[in-house]
């Protein structure tokens, strides 16, 4: 990804003029993040329904402003130096329940909002996602899933199985409702990142269920989680670094390539789950990147496999290849 334009003068007056007191300058973006890191946003506003957020991003579209759509913060990495165009915040958070159906803004969070007035209403299908962080227009970006239910495990669900449709803003500025196939979801994939599309809002076509069966699946969920995940509030993180390859879990190759617990600065590869790098504090998006390289020379030495970084690399990173080599802490 190049790194993002600064808007002119020109384009910053244009751009306060449609979106009014609204607009922000210089807001500090690692507290928005899951992983506590990354410089600030030099233009900065927060979409709170969806037809703001349709007008945000059509006006950044007309005015040829680069702009970076920031959900729940999870699953990216934002540069050291921050974001030099219009970072748009959706906190579109809107949730309605109708019979079997569930209707949401992009913003709202599946977890604890869309699932808690799913399971309120007694409707199943998105206990499995329990813990996980991320909005919905996040879930449908990347078919959100999880190895449920309980005990067997035996099969990945994805959100994709419960969508009915959704409604976007088309990347030619047209509003449009969808279905689920418009989507084309695969693991980790969906058509928006093909396309510029933005989901505006989304359907879910749920099943009747049970209270006390909706509640055991989503605390099993979260005790599994925390046997396995470092704890967020402890332990910032983007969630899992690396795809999968052929199957094979890129924690456990970097297990394999002994990694486990390296550190560069306060950035560490976690003791607990090798493909999820925690901030101990401190960390720069330098030193995650530096843990990110390492990782993935040193897992094709040891096993021959090349490591694809599933979390998305947002703003400016500077001269991440000259930073220290990583140690074990």
């Amino acid at each position: 990804m190049r790194s993002p334009r600064q808007p002119s003068p020109a384009q910053h007056r244009a751009l306060a003029a449609r979106l009014g007191a609204g607009l922000r300058r210089d807001v500090p973006l690692a507290d928005k993040t899951s992983f506590g890191i990354g410089g600030p946003a030099r233009l900065y506003f927060e979409a709170t329904t969806p037809e703001a957020l349709a007008t945000a991003v059509r006006v950044a579209r007309e005015l040829d402003i680069d702009y970076f759509l920031l959900g729940a913060g999870a699953n990216i990495l934002i540069g050291d130096r921050g974001f030099a165009g219009l970072v748009i915040a959706n906190q579109a958070r809107g949730i309605t329940v109708a019979g079997t159906r569930v209707h949401a803004a992009s913003g709202a969070l599946i977890y604890p909002d869309v699932i808690d007035a799913a399971v309120g209403h007694n409707l199943s299908g998105l206990e499995h996602y329990v813990g996980i962080p991320s909005t919905v227009g996040g879930a449908l970006w990347q078919n959100l899933h999880f190895l449920s239910p309980a005990p067997s495990r035996e099969r990945t669900m994805f959100i994709g199985e419960v969508l009915e449709s959704a409604d976007i803003l088309t990347a030619d500025n047209q509003r449009r409702t969808v279905d689920v196939d418009y989507f084309e979801f695969g693991y980790d994939q969906s058509v928006l990142h093909q396309r510029d599309d933005v989901v505006l809002s989304a359907t879910f076509e749920l099943e009747s269920g049970h209270g006390e069966a909706l509640a055991r699946i989503m605390d099993e969920n979260l005790r599994w989680r925390a046997e396995r995940h470092p704890p967020l509030d402890t332990e910032p993180s983007a969630g899992s670094i690396f795809r999968k390859i052929d199957g094979i879990g890129a924690g456990r190759l970097i297990d394999e390539a002994g990694l486990k617990g390296m550190v560069c600065n306060d950035a560490q590869i976690s003791p607990r789950h090798a493909n999820i790098i925690i901030n101990r504090g401190a960390a720069r998006a330098a030193d995650v990147c530096a843990l990110i390289m390492y990782a993935q020379k040193a897992v094709e030495a040891a096993t021959g496999y090349w490591l694809t970084p599933e979390i998305s690399f947002v703003g400016d990173f500077g001269p991440v290849a000259r930073i220290q080599q990583p140690a074990f802490a």
